[in-house]
């Protein structure tokens, strides 16, 4: 059975929270939120979670401060930048600092959602890989050390 997806959503504004955390839940995600950088650094201390949205300005950090302190906490999460104050600065500089993706507000649900499901699609698909190369490597340890053991 595939565990249920877990996403975060931090952002100051409430309504934005509730919108969101309604439609991925309708779509099957596991859905927390939280109003400040600190409570969502908090929450993923204390629960993995497989994708953030990240407001860019939150009333305690700015977003590209967040991600940072987020990749410390769970560096395999994708994360998300949500902006209504879209600009190049601003792209470039949470790109640099991590995001796999930035959304413009208001939110167009229907790409957001397609962001969303690719950067899980793109998370599944690594977590696959290094699962094969640790038993891969397991397989060929375990084949040398019969080898050695047997003298051969």
């Amino acid at each position: 059975m595939e565990e249920k997806v877990s996403i975060l959503i931090v952002d100051d504004d409430e309504s934005i929270r509730k919108t969101l955390a309604a439609i991925l839940e309708e779509k099957g995600y596991h859905v927390d939120t939280a109003d400040t950088g600190m409570k969502g650094i908090a929450k993923s201390k204390t629960k993995f979670y497989n994708l953030a949205l990240l407001d860019i300005r939150l009333p305690d950090m700015e977003g590209t401060q967040l991600l940072t302190r987020l990749r410390d906490t769970v560096p395999k999460m994708a994360k998300v930048i949500v902006t209504g104050y879209p600009s190049l600065q601003n792209a470039v500089e949470a790109l640099n600092q991590g995001a796999d993706a930035y959304i413009i507000k208001p939110l167009n649900i229907d790409s957001a959602l397609t962001t969303i499901e690719n950067l899980l699609r793109k998370q599944r698909e690594s977590l696959k890989m290094t699962q094969d190369k640790i038993v891969d490597y397991i397989e060929t340890r375990a084949k040398q050390l019969e080898q050695e053991a047997s003298g051969k």
